[in-house]
């Protein structure tokens, strides 16, 4: 289902792809994303490539000035082909609509956040960057949702390098069912899972932006979760590293609960959690908490190594009044049971005190 979105990486992007684009700018002017139904006037999509007709007030000409180059060179970025932005400012004064959409911050309602069908809530696991073992805690955070008596999937958004199925015990090169033009999950140890490694096996994902957007609506409404009957109650997404494409069509495109941050200890870990944190507060999305993974491990004597260092998550918690969730230290008995897609109950301690906020 997911394989013809390869195939057509060389098509000129809709409107729909164009005007999601533009929705990933900042509008100088006001300093929030681009209110695209507000300024577009005009959008034309050819193969020479795409024209963007903005209208506007003339008092804010200067001010979006940069769009005409800075906003181009990004709508290109995005969209794999040539892109120009032409402002007119032929209106003397805006609509009374327009005038107050500039003034007030962007509102997520004017997104298209409907609500995935049959999914009670939805949470983003993300972190600044990868090699934090975030994919662990989404894992064990499902697993002990799961236990809680709570029906639980995961969407593998790290469409790059998925490895939840790795981590479930689902064989890689499994296909999922197709009914109704869905895709039923598979399902391992009581939890859903949709992921880029069930359809595309060991096959590298090479993808523009576009494209792994398209993915991953493909994998969150593409995706029987659950039915009238039995609902969902936690849907949660593994991100992938930074804060690029798919954390901003997350967020604008699905309504999410919120977002937990995944840290290690060190300050190369925290500085990059911190932005991915400041992200989803620019983006609208409530941060839950901070997890700080990997936090050292006691020896037989006793003695306790710090080998990231200490107290990155509890500080990067304090200085942007979050909550830290929770210390998990090092357990290689953790990391052989990932491995292998298992999990004993006897690893769901630490994950305990999480689930119960998030439920």
């Amino acid at each position: 289902m997911l394989a013809r979105f390869i195939r057509k990486q060389n098509t000129p992007p809709t409107q729909d792809a164009v005007r999601e684009a533009l929705r990933t700018l900042i509008d100088p002017a006001t300093g929030t994303v681009l209110d695209d139904e507000a300024l577009v006037e005009r959008i034309t999509v050819d193969h020479r490539g795409v024209v963007v007709v903005l209208s506007i007030d003339a008092a804010s000409h200067h001010a979006r000035a940069p769009l005409v180059s800075k906003g181009a060179n990004a709508l290109q970025q995005r969209l794999g082909c040539d892109v120009k932005i032409l402002l007119t400012a032929h209106k003397t004064a805006p609509h009374a609509d327009h005038a107050a959409s500039q003034q007030a911050p962007r509102k997520k309602a004017s997104w298209n956040l409907t609500p995935i069908p049959h999914v009670q809530s939805i949470v983003a696991v993300a972190s600044g960057k990868g090699g934090v073992g975030k994919s662990t805690t989404t894992v064990m955070l499902a697993h002990a949702l799961r236990a809680r008596g709570l029906r639980v999937g995961i969407v593998d958004a790290d469409i790059y390098g998925p490895s939840i199925p790795r981590m479930l015990g689902l064989e890689s090169t499994r296909q999922p069912e197709i009914q109704d033009n869905q895709m039923i999950p598979p399902v391992a140890h009581g939890i859903a899972a949709m992921s880029m490694g069930l359809i595309m096996g060991d096959t590298a994902a090479v993808m523009r932006a576009p494209m792994i957007t398209k993915a991953l609506h493909q994998l969150l409404r593409g995706t029987r979760w659950g039915s009238e009957e039995a609902p969902l109650d936690v849907l949660l997404v593994d991100m992938p590293p930074g804060t690029g494409d798919i954390h901003i069509s997350l967020a604008q495109a699905v309504p999410l609960a919120g977002a937990i941050i995944v840290t290690t200890p060190q300050d190369v870990a925290v500085m990059d959690a911190k932005k991915c944190l400041l992200a989803f507060e620019k983006l609208g999305v409530p941060v839950l908490g901070i997890i700080e993974n990997m936090s050292g491990f006691t020896d037989a004597s006793g003695y306790h190594h710090a080998i990231f260092g200490e107290g990155g998550g509890k500080k990067l918690a304090a200085e942007h009044g979050s909550k830290l969730l929770a210390s998990i230290p090092l357990n290689p008995a953790l990391c052989q049971a990932m491995e292998r897609g298992l999990c004993d109950d006897s690893l769901l301690a630490h994950y305990h005190g999480i689930s119960e906020t998030l439920s």
